[in-house]
């Protein structure tokens, strides 16, 4: 028998995250993977990034956590996707190498110290009433710990389904957790089913290309993460293609070949990433959708067919792939099909991710109804913070829907949760104008580096970019161009007019003159792209930003109004019996918390509030 301080149970993006951020921060920790090989495994789209995702990954990476450094090591083409639009709604995405992003993974598990890989499957986690105290493992290996934090993806009672065929399994070829589900049911804790899907993988050299767009990456790519200096990795095209009305009438013919819609499955699968019969079935006046092909790497020759997830019969998929153009004589490597797991609603858990039937019990990653990398990512590296800092006897960590999208998707976990697999969005967030992953750095790194995940030297490379921002707009401020000869014919270079005196920071508020341009023209001091990036955004938007500081400083007032883990809403008159049994459910842990959850009213809020005020009897 063997004791850690911390023991995660899964090697996804979720158990990485836990694990590095535990091993990190000065605790024994194990990593309880069945296959080495599999760690970080992208068993569906090889990418890393998006709208939402992509800000997470930098949050992750200003805590000191790991996916941005490796995505930016083995991404084979980023691009930033919604460059048109302001900086809120912008995001970064790129294409993975997934057999370079699995190895750069496991390479930063094995050199890490104080961590531990132990290849074996959890069978059994081990209880001391409401505390759990450790695992027991397939090969009757009993491993102790303070804390656990499982990360087991699809694997919970896993089910994968092609056409009318299923068998149990997490991933293709992987046996599921069918006993752990068991130990859930034996706390007590409520269990749910969701469902996924992934798309056919095709043969490079059957596809022909000159039939599709190309998409290629930016021709001055950015990194995810804040210490990469500047990507040199060889970009690669990828491909856009559409389905027709023959695709569709392929899916209609063989409905009944699918277990989405003959019954078989059960679970719930994603809304904003459907798979091709429900976008048949639901959509049945569009017929044309995107197909984006994706390469998985440089070295293989299959291709992601982004767009086309399935679980229809393999000959089914065979011809829906060849009605679409470039497709016609695709050749099929591996089927898509659909994985249906348990899952434990999120409700149960406090916004640190610790359990609240069990101490020392965390979860992360879709045990929690979550679905993709960049959102496992991010709960794992949360779970493994806080299980470490219980094993440490420290106070919890977390993070506010103001400050984070992190904080935004666990508090929309755990207070509201989730009847199918939650995908992160620009828009959950109400304040997504501070959120901006431009400045996850200033946000977060500093709690990264009070935790001990994010080095001094870092951290002052981070402060001293806030500081020549500082300096940079102070300047701008100041420096004056009046309405004479000499600034006229500046400014009309601009392509802009001057009427009355204004300031170099006022030029620069007009929408059409960019941060460059302003400097190119008046000999501006030089500073790095990054510093003119945020002294841009932070004076075009500088009303728009005070405005919305002046809303999360209300809200943040009801954030730190704490509720006590034992505070009786039975007690309270006023409450309606609908309001006491949600209070009672999610039992919040601040009064914002509660303020946000289905049902519960701005009066309901007021009357909590005004107990909580009141003078204790001594």
């Amino acid at each position: 028998m063997k004791s850690y301080g911390v023991i995660i149970i899964g090697g996804g993006h979720a158990g990485c995250e836990a694990a590095l951020a535990s091993s990190r921060m000065g605790v024994s920790t194990a990593l309880i993977t069945l296959d080495l090989e599999k760690v970080a495994l992208m068993p569906c789209n090889p990418a890393i990034g998006g709208i939402g995702k992509g800000h997470i990954v930098r949050e992750i990476d200003a805590l000191g956590g790991e996916m941005a450094r490796c995505i930016d090591k083995t991404g084979i083409q980023f691009r930033v996707l919604n460059s048109s639009k302001g900086p809120a709604v912008q995001g970064f995405r790129a294409q993975a190498d997934k057999h370079l992003y699995k190895n750069e993974m496991r390479r930063m598990l094995e050199a890490q110290t104080n961590l531990d890989l132990v290849c074996d499957e959890a069978d059994e986690l081990l209880f001391d009433n409401s505390t759990v105290k450790g695992v027991r493992t397939r090969n009757g290996l009993d491993l102790h710990a303070r804390s656990i934090v499982i990360t087991t993806g699809t694997f919970l009672n896993g089910r994968i389904h092609v056409g009318m065929n299923s068998s149990p399994a997490g991933r293709v070829g992987e046996e599921p957790s069918t006993k752990l589900s068991q130990s859930f049911l034996n706390q007590g804790f409520e269990l749910g089913r969701l469902k996924t899907g992934t798309p056919p993988r095709l043969l490079r050299g059957s596809i022909d290309f000159s039939q599709c767009e190309v998409q290629d990456g930016d021709p001055n790519p950015q990194p995810f993460s804040f210490s990469t200096g500047k990507l040199d990795r060889p970009q690669v095209p990828c491909h856009i293609t559409y389905t027709n009305e023959r695709t569709a009438e392929v899916i209609r013919n063989n409905m009944h070949l699918s277990p989405l819609y003959s019954g078989i499955i059960e679970g719930v699968g994603p809304r904003y990433c459907p798979s091709i019969e429900d976008k048949v079935v639901k959509f049945p006046d569009r017929v044309s959708h995107h197909i984006f092909l994706e390469p998985e790497g440089l070295d293989t020759d299959w291709i992601y067919p982004n767009g086309i997830s399935t679980s229809l019969a393999e000959e089914v998929q065979w011809k829906l792939v060849r009605t679409i153009p470039g497709l016609e004589n695709a050749e099929l490597v591996a089927p898509g099909y659909a994985v249906e797991y348990d899952f434990v609603p999120p409700t149960q858990l406090l916004p640190t991710l610790e359990t609240k039937q069990v101490n020392g019990l965390f979860h992360a990653g879709q045990i929690n109804g979550t679905s993709g990398y960049e959102e496992a990512a991010g709960q794992g590296l949360i779970a493994g913070i806080n299980a470490a800092l219980r094993s440490l006897d420290r106070e919890p960590f977390t993070l506010s829907r103001m400050e984070s999208y992190i904080g935004v998707m666990i508090d929309d976990l755990v207070t509201k949760g989730t009847q199918e697999p939650y995908r992160m969005f620009t828009s959950r967030a109400e304040n997504r104008l501070l959120l901006r992953q431009d400045n996850a750095d200033t946000r977060l790194m500093g709690k990264g580096n009070e935790l001990g995940l994010v080095s001094d030297e870092t951290y002052d490379l981070c402060l001293a970019k806030q500081g020549a921002v500082k300096q940079e707009i102070e300047r701008l401020n100041t420096t004056k161009v009046v309405p004479n000869r000499e600034g006229k014919d500046l400014v009309s270079k601009l392509g802009v007019g001057l009427k009355g005196p204004t300031t170099l920071a006022g030029l620069l508020k007009r929408p059409e003159i960019t941060y460059g341009q302003l400097i190119e023209t008046f000999n501006g001091a030089s500073v790095s792209l990054l510093v003119g990036e945020q002294v841009e955004i932070q004076i075009k938007y500088e009303g728009f930003i005070q405005r919305q500081n002046q809303v999360v400083a209300k809200q943040s007032k009801l954030e730190n109004i704490k509720i006590p883990a034992d505070f009786q809403y039975e007690d309270i008159s006023g409450l309606s019996c609908e309001v006491v049994q949600k209070l009672e459910e999610i039992r919040p842990t601040t009064l914002g918390q509660a303020s946000r959850i289905s049902g519960i009213t701005p009066a309901a809020v007021s009357i909590v509030m005004l107990m909580l005020q009141r003078p204790t009897k001594v």
